[in-house]
């Protein structure tokens, strides 16, 4: 498979954990390629992929299109986050866990309810932090801000360096320094289950 290259990465400061008691690596500036397919054939699912042009995540979701649980796991298979749709028509939000070294589940991580007809609202559990996601009807093209207005993320449809648009499928995540990384991604997954992309 050819590798998909994202622009280079910069460096930033940490930001909360998702437990709100472990300590958390330092988050870098970084842009990634999401293609909205699946490496499981026949399957629902996403690919992430780093700056080296090879694959950092992918999320799959083994149950039918839209299904009510997703899995984001690192190159290896290992699970990071587990996603849940919780409720049902215009009451949806959806739940996100995320897993420890050693396998066990933490607590609620964050959760995403839509807000309004082309936005999101997202809250960080224990952490008191909360992002809007601007634009998540729209499949290829939103941001996520801070409670500050400050875009901390932004989706867009990925070009190559002689600036070809590719589909609606191959997207490029930017995100900003103090921006959790896996936060970020967690949320692009949330708005393609919203979009039944996945």
């Amino acid at each position: 498979m050819a590798k998909i290259q994202p622009l280079p990465a910069a460096s930033s400061p940490p930001s909360c954990s998702p437990s709100g008691d472990e300590p958390q690596i330092m988050q870098k500036q970084a842009a990634y390629t999401v293609w909205m397919k699946s490496l499981v054939f026949n399957g629902n699912g996403c690919t992430v992929y780093g700056a080296d042009g090879g694959v950092a995540f992918r999320v799959d979701n083994y149950g039918c299109r839209g299904g009510r649980e997703v899995f984001f796991m690192d190159r290896a298979g290992k699970t990071l986050i587990r996603i849940q749709r919780k409720s049902f028509g215009m009451f949806r939000r959806w739940e996100a866990c995320r897993y420890f070294d050693d396998g066990e589940e933490t607590r609620p991580w964050f959760s995403v309810q839509k807000a309004g007809k082309n936005g999101a609202a997202v809250r960080i559990h224990g952490c008191g932090r909360t992002f809007t996601i601007d634009g998540c009807a729209r499949k290829s093209d939103y941001k996520i801000t801070g409670a500050d207005g400050a875009v901390a993320a932004a989706i867009g449809r990925k070009q190559t360096a002689s600036g070809v648009v590719l589909g609606e499928d191959v997207l490029a995540l930017t995100v900003g320094s103090g921006m959790d990384h896996l936060l970020a991604l967690g949320l692009v997954v949330i708005c393609g289950l919203m979009n039944r992309c996945l």
